[in-house]
């Protein structure tokens, strides 16, 4: 199986249970095989939980949610050493972060250590307990949730930590079709019980084989790196992308290529997936004067209207 089916047939196993959204439902798949973790910043209510269940059932992986809380420890993320007094021994009990995909619902409501517990997972794929380490499931995917509408008892994550997610992508509401279809599915009973598993470890292991092979050229390598640097240069952004979104892009670019059926990256496939892989890792500067709002995603796109694409 090549990269494009495979990633079709997973993005319309989705489709069957999650209405709209298709970008976010692609990109997802792609952040999964491009080894990074997603975050999801929009309103509740539109589906982030089902797209995980989704995905996780598409995939044949196994699947924990966990609800991020004020009083939430680390332990009860990565699980914690208990004594049985029966066996009169210390027995391991494994927490949610030993799953496959795990959605982390409302990250920014849990404690500064709570939030750090949980990177430390996603960038290590591991967990140490009690000073034994042991390794996550592989493949390990994070979909973590914030939203953007409630700030009162929340602890915003530190710049440092929203970069250590591949992509940030937007949940947004529904079209009316979509919503009519909602209401149907809702009345019938439909929810994501009635899917079943698209694709195996094998074919997984395929599409990995096929990514290493994506072409990347010196021309789009230096594309990405100048694309890059200039949000670093604007006068408009106060912290620019550090080295580690080159790398990230150039990750992600290589698997989308390959999600569009080729074995090889084209400009557009960078200016396609810019916006979701690089705006979460800027700041903007709140003094900007230039005759453009200034959100990260805008900015952006302002630069890729003036960084000069290769000509392929």
């Amino acid at each position: 199986m090549n990269t494009q089916e495979y990633v079709k047939r997973i993005t319309e196993n989705i489709s069957r249970v999650v209405y709209g959204s298709d970008e976010t439902k692609l990109l997802s798949v792609v952040a999964m095989l491009a080894g990074g973790h997603v975050l999801i910043d929009d309103v509740p209510g539109t589906g982030k939980t089902e797209l995980a269940k989704a995905l996780a059932i598409s995939v044949g992986s196994s699947f924990k949610r966990i609800q991020f809380t004020p009083d939430l420890l680390p332990s009860d993320v990565s699980g914690i050493n208990y004594f049985n007094a029966k066996e009169n021994e210390f027995v391991l009990r494994r927490g949610p972060i030993f799953a496959g995909i795990v959605l982390a619902d409302e990250i920014n409501r849990a404690t500064p250590r709570t939030q750090s517990a949980l990177l430390e997972s996603m960038e290590e794929r591991q967990v140490t307990i009690d000073g034994e380490t042991m390794a996550l499931p592989d493949p390990f995917f994070v979909i973590a949730t914030m939203n953007p509408m409630e700030y009162q008892g929340t602890f915003p994550l530190p710049e440092a930590q929203v970069e250590r997610f591949l992509m940030r992508l937007p949940m947004h509401y529904p079209e009316l079709s979509d919503e009519l279809r909602i209401v149907e599915k809702s009345l019938a009973g439909t929810d994501t019980k009635s899917l079943s598993a698209v694709v195996t470890d094998a074919d997984r292991a395929e599409v990995m084989r096929e990514i290493e092979g994506v072409f990347l050229s010196d021309e789009i390598r230096s594309y990405i790196v100048r694309l890059v640097r200039a949000t670093r240069e604007s006068e408009k952004i106060r912290h620019g992308v550090s080295p580690r979104g080159i790398v990230a892009l150039a990750r992600a670019v290589r698997v989308y290529a390959a999600a569009m059926g080729r074995g090889y990256v084209l400009p557009d496939d960078v200016k396609a997936i810019a916006v979701p892989v690089l705006a979460h890792r800027l700041i903007p500067n709140a003094q900007s004067t230039l005759r453009i709002t200034g959100s990260a995603e805008e900015l952006v796109e302002y630069l890729l209207g003036k960084v000069p694409a290769p000509v392929v």
